[in-house]
């Protein structure tokens, strides 16, 4: 059931690029390795080895796989070095296939070295690629696009440079454990960080591409004021938690001071106020009613965040330590779950 999906998603992704490079003059080169993909995927040779696959398992797919290979590597030697260089035709799925392409490398150098510590710094490195790419290579430069890059930008490098100094004192990342030397379930992580950088960033790349850059409106204050007040609660909930970790006197203790008196993960209530922010700037500047599909990035990182990687994670890890204690039980019965207030705003759930 899965196979047949996956191949019948990158046959309408290719068509989407291929539409999406009629904009440009002339063909360039992601339009001339779309019609090519698309003429391998849909060929009937590969459709017999797609059977074969689903039928004899990993090897046939592994066929497949170098076959496709072989064909893109033809097209490329068959093009002008100008042609594959025209950045400017880089569609949706161009920077999808540059954001896999980073995340792609760094699981395979993370899993020969059995190691994580790089891990967060290539997810920031993503952020920055495909919204300084999308922004240099898109349509005319406008107030907007500038605007909504730096946001993406200062959240990146904060957010970033946060992980990558925490990872460097402690050198370990628990949600790693038993996962670094597993190189399939490594691949996943790895994979889905990439679907996570590029679904937030829909709403900066559909901006960044347009043919029109929109003005910036006194309704923008909006979003820009979601964005900042988000970015200061998961800055200075990151900054209170390092504080507190610091002091040798709170080792084994759980956090219950300055925001984190209010809420259990101020920090991530802040990022996803962060990215409603972006989305909010970003939606006057769309220029086709289909760009609102870009409300999959905000609802993304609230889902993945409150049910999935974040919130659950975290929430399992602290009953594991601290759940028998009638200090940690009191501390959740008057903490809120997400929004750092007082506890009239009852968002927890105790079970």
């Amino acid at each position: 059931m899965l196979q047949p999906l996956l191949f019948r998603l990158r046959t309408v992704a290719l068509d989407i690029s291929r539409k999406l490079s009629t904009r440009s003059q002339g063909v360039t080169g992601l339009s001339l390795l779309a019609r090519q993909s698309r003429s391998v995927l849909l060929s009937g040779h590969a459709r017999r080895l797609l059977r074969g696959s689903l039928r004899g398992g990993a090897g046939a797919g592994a066929v497949m796989l170098t076959d496709h290979a072989s064909a893109l590597a033809s097209t490329f030697s068959t093009q002008t070095v100008g042609q594959l260089l025209n950045l400017r035709e880089m569609g949706l799925l161009g920077w999808l296939l540059v954001d896999l392409g980073i995340n792609w490398v760094g699981w395979a150098v993370a899993a020969a070295f059995k190691t994580e510590v790089f891990y967060d710094l290539l997810g920031s490195a993503s952020f920055l690629t495909l919204t300084a790419g999308s922004l240099i290579t898109g349509g005319p430069a406008g107030a907007r696009k500038f605007l909504v890059s730096s946001m993406v930008g200062l959240w990146a490098l904060r957010l970033g440079s946060y992980l990558v100094t925490r990872i460097a004192k402690t050198g370990h990342d628990v949600r790693f454990d038993g996962v670094k030397d597993k190189p399939a379930t490594f691949f996943v992580y790895w994979t889905m960080q990439a679907v996570w950088v590029f679904v937030s960033l829909l709403p900066v790349l559909f901006v960044n591409g347009a043919a029109k850059a929109a003005p910036l409106r006194a309704l923008d204050a909006l979003g820009i004021l979601v964005y900042a007040v988000g970015l200061c609660l998961e800055s200075v909930a990151d900054h209170q938690k390092s504080a507190f970790k610091s002091r040798p006197q709170n080792k084994g203790r759980f956090i219950d001071e300055g925001l984190w008196s209010y809420s259990r993960h101020p920090n991530y209530f802040g990022e996803m106020m962060i990215w409603w922010g972006v989305f909010l700037t970003c939606a006057p500047g769309f220029t086709s009613p289909w760009h609102y599909v870009a409300l999959a990035s905000p609802v993304t990182v609230m889902l993945l965040l409150r049910y999935v990687s974040g919130v659950p994670l975290l929430e399992k890890m602290a009953d594991q330590r601290w759940g028998s204690t009638s200090e940690y039980q009191e501390y959740k019965a008057r903490t809120n779950l997400l929004v750092p207030l007082p506890r009239i705003f009852n968002d927890t759930h105790t079970h």
